[in-house]
């Protein structure tokens, strides 16, 4: 669910706040990633999140993750 969350309705919110990020040096995209981490657990069942700052911590570390398996199955380099 927050793949398809990610896909459809982030680009929209990030290029409607783009001023705001440019602003911010782009970390207000951390408090758009934690708003869409709560509506996620807001439509999954069994899937909760305690507060804002717990969703935007938890859009770090799967960020994180994320950057991290990029980097150990990203392409050959040459």
């Amino acid at each position: 669910m927050l793949g398809l969350i990610n896909a459809f309705l982030r680009p929209i919110l990030v290029i409607l706040t783009l001023p705001v990020n440019i602003l911010t040096l782009g970390l207000f995209t951390l408090i758009i990633n934690g708003a869409l981490v709560m509506l996620a657990a807001a439509i999954v069942p069994g899937f909760v999140i305690g507060g804002f700052w717990q969703a935007v911590l938890f859009a770090i570390v799967l960020s994180l993750v994320n950057i991290g398996i990029s980097f150990m199955g990203g392409e050959n380099k040459k």
